[in-house]
């Protein structure tokens, strides 16, 4: 007698929907595999007692009355490898995480550890088990008997306003649309064929329904299982979240800071669809779900919605979004030229437009990008149009790279039409010679700035002779216009410039790039050059250090190979993590390049500027943008993300699937540093409908967070032809944490209505530097040799000796953070958690076994100190021990790395600031010592890396420090919450201990 029991739509399979759904599973019985605690797997067959009072499962050596757990000795249902057996090596690898589940059970806290063969079922049972250890006691009768729930009233009710003429039925096409209108984005056939499919059931057919049928129908089409898990999970009463229920939910879930019991009830009364709910403050499992889905819940952070970073810095400490022909709407050769291209591309936050001019029939210039010349377009119009919009979607300025390809007199009317129509939008003013930098966006807000070519100070007439850029010369050739400027002997080619298009030219003055060596030299800030492609490629791969030093004060253009004639885009990461400023992309080409450019100018509100890492934009660092591993002193961190389901997915477009259903799968990508670049992909969730659960588990490490992309791309696996279902690409760094609603985005980027993946995204920091070990998670964890962060030696004498004081502090800050953090690990593990949870869910847990105990709390909280100690009462079961243990060491480590760090901390900045003072003698001291080529390199390079090393590792600590007074906060703050604390409501401490996680000064 073996069932499961499956979560897919289909009409033959049977859908977990309710409480009810899964104890009459747990009732009928299902097969599991136990495991014992010498890794040996049995099959049983597990069944719920019709009393519902007891777990039994056969066949067992033991005697029947032996052989089952009862309800009221549950402490906590787990799910997942949360125990050390299922924990251990010779079992992580033989099931996924999600087909397994713990009942910790009696009064030393057993578990019986249980794996089953599909997560739904242990969705199920765990559901089950869930709701009958907090009412078995109080209702041993089936559930959803009796009083009908808020939520089949309010149900009730919308069929009740349907039915006009009070018959007590309405017309099946009239439930369809209410049904659709209740969800959204549902299809009519699916709730046209579950009403055909009731109707035969209950030997009702026709074309009428009654409320009965049309409750169930929507109940059973509109519950999403995963969904109804989770609010099970927080629900006090297994129904529907409270309002301390749902602030519980935010705090601890959606990691979500100063909720208040207000902002519960605001949610409520937002999404809540029944007035009784609304009125009670109660979110039931359709408030829920809309709450879920809104963009309240989003995965992109709001706070990245406008605008939330330092715009003060130079121009060059910037990525600026940036486009190549940004007016073509198709193709590079064979497209037309359209002006509404250029209001498209400043509508997504564009900064910088490139305008080739040519030579206009009518004696005025135009700019085409078409072989043509029936498809240009004049000049004028498109500056009319730029002055427009130039800052409907961002304040911050504008750069028109002008590329000159017309003769000097239609140059001249070029000058003048800028001046007469942008007016004061231009920046006329020449550069500060005294300054070392660009100035800020802040500073050039609603300017318009023109990169183009100067004329040289010695010319006096009013045109001359320049270099000309390479960029543009791809279509001239196909113009048959290629040898009219050629030049004699080669060399590069010159061009004639009108005095007054030089004069527009002040802060982006296009320079030939000759070597690095020659720009640290002579080059000054407000000159700039720009790189094909295929030389910015080979600088990345070949010098990347010096290239990122290049970009630290000059702006780089990158622009796409004359080769790309089908207008494809390059990857900009490539260039990003060099620090080069101005990726120009084909905004007409979507697709992969096209996704990370728009995802990219998301996170900071959109306005086309992005503050580059702070290592690549301090004047010494050492960054290498093709490190393998972890940086100095930028902490990697580990992104887990469960894939869990997916909704009203479409099918691919152009493709000639051999069904109706698409068989979807889901394709999570990291985008970055080489050493971060990674992807993971999920099961096909075969004949699921539209709605597919994965419920699957990736992991990524990240070690340079900043500039990391996560792309969600959905696919078909049956398909012929297009396999692209949808899309997502969002900057790590605007994840939110918790249970999220991915809204997906067609392949050209726009929204697709009603389709998403519903994930869990939780982010734990990967310390100490080294590879990023796989603890707590899968393995149990190994002794590990710790790594330990040293400086460098430079070959010179006095700066060597000032490195060197540092060394004793770098190990002591490594292990003030690796000892707090290999014990917050320890900890978490025993309270059958991962690395991923937070202090106050710890808290939480702990005070769940022992409410679940019919002794009074055998363990507390003491409130009145700062560092609070959890006292055992009596006699406590050895788990208990284990995880007291665990806690006195977490606390002992925080105590002395709160007590420690500023010292620490001190010393380190110390010795950086003394390596410092040592850098504006660098070149002095080198050449006194004699250094040059490759050891001038190497000692160079040391010296920066020490710098890092030293700021880094000295920020960590400062975070470190933080976090450890923030979990001293979550604790109190739980404690008092959930009743183990005792000696006042909350530490007198308390107001003290959240001030320091300010930055410490540097």
């Amino acid at each position: 007698k073996k069932k499961t029991v499956s979560f897919s739509s289909m009409p033959n399979d049977r859908k977990i929907n309710s409480t009810a759904a899964c104890i009459s599973l747990m009732l009928e019985g299902c097969e599991l595999k136990k495991v014992r605690s010498n890794s040996r797997m049995y099959s049983r067959f597990f069944v719920l007692d019709a009393d519902m009072r007891s777990v039994r499962w056969e066949p067992s050596k033991k005697d029947s009355e032996k052989a089952k757990i009862e309800i009221k000795s549950v402490k906590e249902v787990r799910v997942g490898k949360k125990t050390p057996v299922l924990r251990s090596n010779g079992l992580s690898d033989q099931f996924p995480d999600e087909c397994a589940f713990s009942i910790i059970y009696g009064d030393n806290y057993e578990s019986l550890d249980l794996v089953a063969s599909s997560a739904d079922v242990v969705s199920a049972w765990v559901m089950g088990l869930r709701y009958l250890v907090s009412y078995g006691k109080h209702s041993p009768e089936a559930p959803g008997t009796g009083h009908p729930s808020l939520r089949t009233s309010w149900i009730s009710s919308v069929f009740d306003l349907a039915d006009l003429d009070k018959s007590g039925r309405i017309p099946v096409s009239r439930a369809v649309q209410l049904i659709k209108a209740l969800n959204p984005g549902m299809k009519t056939s699916t709730i046209e064929l579950k009403f055909k499919e009731l109707q035969k059931a209950s030997e009702r057919p026709g074309e009428e329904v009654a409320c009965d049928l049309f409750v169930e129908a929507y109940c059973e089409l509109c519950t999403r299982p995963e969904i109804f898990f989770l609010l099970v999970q927080f629900s006090s009463n297994k129904e529907y979240l409270g309002v301390k229920d749902l602030l519980m939910f935010l705090e601890v879930e959606q990691g979500m800071e100063g909720v208040t019991e207000e902002k519960c009830l605001e949610i409520v009364g937002k999404y809540e669809p029944s007035k009784e709910g609304r009125e009670k403050g109660y979110l039931a499992i359709d408030g829920f779900t809309r709450y879920l889905l809104s963009a309240d819940c989003s995965i992109f952070d709001p706070q990245h919605r406008k605008v939330c970073q330092d715009m003060a810095q130079p121009l060059s400490h910037y990525y600026i979004s940036s486009a190549h022909s940004a007016c073509l709407l198709e193709d590079n050769f064979w497209g037309r030229s359209d002006i509404s291209g250029y209001i498209s591309a400043l509508g997504l936050g564009c900064r910088s437009i490139e305008l080739v001019l040519w030579d206009g029939p009518e004696g005025e210039p135009v700019v085409y990008t078409s072989p043509s010349a029936a498809s240009c377009v004049p000049f004028r119009a498109v500056v009319g149009l730029i002055d427009q919009h130039a800052f409907a979607a961002s304040a911050y300025p504008l750069i028109l790279c002008l590329v000159v390809r017309c003769s000097a007199p239609q140059q001249r009317l070029a000058a003048q039409c800028l001046r007469k129509t942008l007016g004061d939008k231009l920046y006329l003013e020449p550069p500060n010679p005294v300054a070392s930098y660009l100035p800020s966006p802040e500073q050039l807000k609603g300017r318009i700035l023109i990169k183009g070519k100067k004329l040289p100070p010695s010319c006096e007439d009013s045109e001359g002779e320049v270099s000309d850029e390479e960029e543009g010369w791809e279509l001239a050739r196909r113009l048959g216009q290629e040898d009219r400027e050629a030049p004699e002997g080669g060399g590069p080619r010159r061009v004639r410039l009108s005095r007054e298009l030089s004069e527009l030219v002040s802060l982006c003055q296009a320079v030939p790039f000759q070597d690095f060596e020659s720009s640290r030299r002579g080059q000054r800030y407000w000159e700039m050059c720009s790189f094909s492609e295929v030389e910015a490629g080979r600088f990345a791969n070949e010098c990347p250090a010096e290239l990122v030093s290049y970009n630290k004060r000059f702006l780089s253009r990158i622009y796409p190979s004359p080769m790309r004639i089908d207008a494809s885009n390059m990857n900009p990461q490539d260039f990003w993590k060099c620090g080069c400023q101005m990726v120009a992309m084909n905004y007409q080409t979507p697709g992969l390049m096209m996704d990370l450019n728009a995802g990219w100018f998301r996170q900071n509100g959109a306005c086309g500027y992005v503050l580059r890492p702070a290592i690549m934009r301090e004047e010494v660092s050492y960054f290498s943008a093709n490190a393998k591993d972890s940086l100095p002193g930028v902490p990697a961190q580990l992104l887990h993300l469960k894939v869990i389901s997916g909704q009203n997915l479409p099918k691919p477009k152009g493709s000639g699937a051999k069904g109706e259903v698409v068989e979807p799968y889901v394709c999570a990508e990291i985008h970055g540093i080489p050493a971060d670049c990674a992807e993971h992909r999920t099961k096909t969730a075969l004949q699921s409908g539209d709605n597919p659960i994965f419920d699957e588990s990736l992991e990524f490490q990240i070690n340079l967070p900043e500039l990391a992309v996560l792309r969600f791309v959905v696919l078909d696996d049956d398909y012929i032809g297009d396999e692209f279902i949808a899309q997502y690409t969002i900057p790590f760094e605007c994840l939110q944490p918790g249970y999220r609603h991915v809204p997906l985005q067609s392949l050209a980027g726009e929204p697709l209505p009603h389709a998403t993946l519903f994930v869990h995204v939780a982010i734990t920091d990967r310390r100490g530097g080294g590879k990023g070990h796989r603890r707590g998670l899968a393995g149990r964890r190994g002794r590990r040799v710790r790594e330990y962060t040293s400086t460098k030696a430079t070959g010179i004498k006095a700066i060597d000796e000032v490195f060197r004081t540092a060394t004793q502090p770098l190990r002591e800050a490594t292990d003030l953070r690796e000892n707090v953090q290999n014990a917050l690990v320890s900890f978490k593990e025993l309270c059958g958690l991962t690395p991923a949870a937070n202090m106050k869910q710890c808290i939480l847990t702990v005070s769940t076994w022992l409410l679940h105990s019919d002794s009074t709390p055998s363990v507390t909280l003491n409130l009145a100190e700062q560092y609070p100690p959890m006292e055992a009462q009596g006699p406590i079961p050895d788990l208990l021990r284990k995880v007291l243990t665990a806690y006195e060491t977490m606390i002992q480590t925080s105590r002395t790395l709160i007590e420690s760090a500023d010292v620490v901390y001190g010393k380190l900045i110390q010795a950086q600031q003394a390596g410092m003072d040592f850098h504006k003698e660098l070149h002095r001291i080198e050449t006194k010592e004699g250094l040059r080529g490759r050891k001038l390199q190497k000692a160079l390079e040391s010296f920066a890396w020490n710098i890092t090393v030293l700021k880094g590792q000295a920020d960590l600590l400062k975070h470190a420090k933080a976090e450890a007074l923030d979990n001293l906060w979550q604790i109190h703050n739980a404690g008092h919450s959930c009743g183990i604390g005792r000696n006042g409501s909350a530490s007198p401490e308390l107001s003290r201990l959240r001030a320091p996680l300010e930055p410490i000064p540097e």
